[in-house]
C-alpha cells in the first residue's frame, strides 16, 4: 500500500517552495467565497459546521463563517504554516472560524461535519483517492463533500501568450506529471468520489474568465508570471534563472500590452456520505 504521508510530505516541501515563490498570503488574501468559490454559496445553512481543507489565509473560509453564522463553526487547516499565521492576525475578530496549521492526513478530530470542502488542493497531491477518502471519513451520515479544482491542460489564453510561456507551461505540466500530479484532476474528481462510496454526484463547472475589464485582470492573468519564478521548478532542473527571466519579462509585456482575456477550467464535484 503507498506511504501516504510520506508522498505528501515530499509534495507539502514542494507546495512550500511554490508558496513562497507565488506570495502566497497575498494571493490567498485575495480569494473570497463570492468570486473564488461561488458554487458553493447555495449550499451554505446557518448553523452548519465545515471543515476547510487546504484554506491558505482563510479568506474563503472567512466568508463561509459569516454564511453560516453564530450557531455554525468553521474548522480550516492549512499544510502551509505561514499562510496560517497570517490567516490567524487577518480574521482574529471571527469568532467562529479557527484555523490550524495541519496536514489533511495528520489532521484528527471526534468531530463530524455536516460539509468537508477543498478548494484548488487536491490538484498537488499524488494521492487523490487516499485524499476523497480522507475527506469523506469526516462527514457525519447525510454530509456533503465539496472539493473545487482545475484540469490545467484546458487554460486557454486570448491571443496566445509568448513562445517562451507555451513552452513554460508544458514544461510546467511536465514537471506536475512528473511529480505525480494530476493535471486534469477536474475531470477525475467524480471517478475518485464513485471509487470513494459517495452518493448523489454533482459536477458544476465553476471556470474562470479575466477579461480586460476586470479590476483584477491584471494580477489574476499575471499569476503565471509568479508560477514562472518557481524556485522548486529550478531546483528540480526543469526550468533556469535566465529562463525564467525572460519568461516573466515576455509575458508581463504581453499581459500589459495584448492580453484580452484568460480562461482557466475549474470544476465543483460533490457528493454526498
Amino acid at each position: 500500500m503507498m506511504n501516504t504521508k510520506l508522498v505528501t510530505s515530499q509534495l507539502k516541501e514542494q507546495n512550500k517552495e511554490i508558496d513562497r515563490g507565488a506570495d502566497a498570503a497575498k494571493i490567498f488574501n485575495n480569494r473570497s467565497l463570492a468570486v473564488d468559490y461561488k458554487t458553493l454559496i447555495p449550499i451554505l445553512k446557518p448553523g452548519m459546521r465545515v471543515l476547510d481543507i487546504g484554506c491558505g489565509t482563510g479568506a474563503i473560509s472567512k466568508g463561509i463563517a459569516d454564511l453560516v453564522g453564530p450557531e455554525g463553526k468553521v474548522i480550516a487547516i492549512d499544510n502551509t504554516l505561514d499562510t496560517v499565521e497570517a490567516g490567524k492576525v487577518l480574521f482574529a475578530g471571527v469568532e467562529n472560524l479557527e484555523l490550524q496549521h495541519c496536514d489533511m492526513f495528520d489532521f484528527e478530530t471526534q468531530e463530524q461535519f455536516d460539509l468537508v470542502i477543498s478548494a484548488r488542493t487536491v490538484q498537488w497531491l499524488s494521492v487523490p483517492l487516499e485524499a476523497i477518502l480522507k475527506m469523506k471519513s469526516l462527514l457525519k451520515p447525510g454530509g456533503t463533500l465539496s472539493v473545487l479544482d482545475y484540469n490545467h491542460e484546458k487554460i486557454s489564453w486570448q491571443p496566445k501568450p509568448p513562445k517562451s510561456m507555451q513552452t513554460f507551461y508544458q514544461q510546467f505540466l511536465k514537471w506536475r506529471a512528473d511529480a505525480g500530479m494530476d493535471n486534469q484532476i477536474a475531470d477525475h474528481l467524480k471517478g475518485l468520489m464513485e471509487q470513494a462510496g459517495l452518493k448523489s454526484i454533482q459536477e458544476i463547472d465553476a471556470s474562470e474568465t479575466y477579461t480586460k475589464d476586470r479590476s483584477d485582470f491584471t494580477s489574476k492573468v499575471g499569476i503565471w508570471s509568479k508560477v514562472a519564478d518557481n524556485p522548486q521548478m529550478k531546483k528540480d532542473k526543469y526550468l533556469s534563472q535566465e529562463q525564467s527571466e525572460l519568461i516573466v519579462k515576455t509575458y508581463d509585456a504581453w499581459v500589459e500590452n495584448e492580453a484580452v482575456s484568460m480562461t482557466m477550467y475549474l470544476k465543483e464535484v460533490r457528493g454526498v456520505v
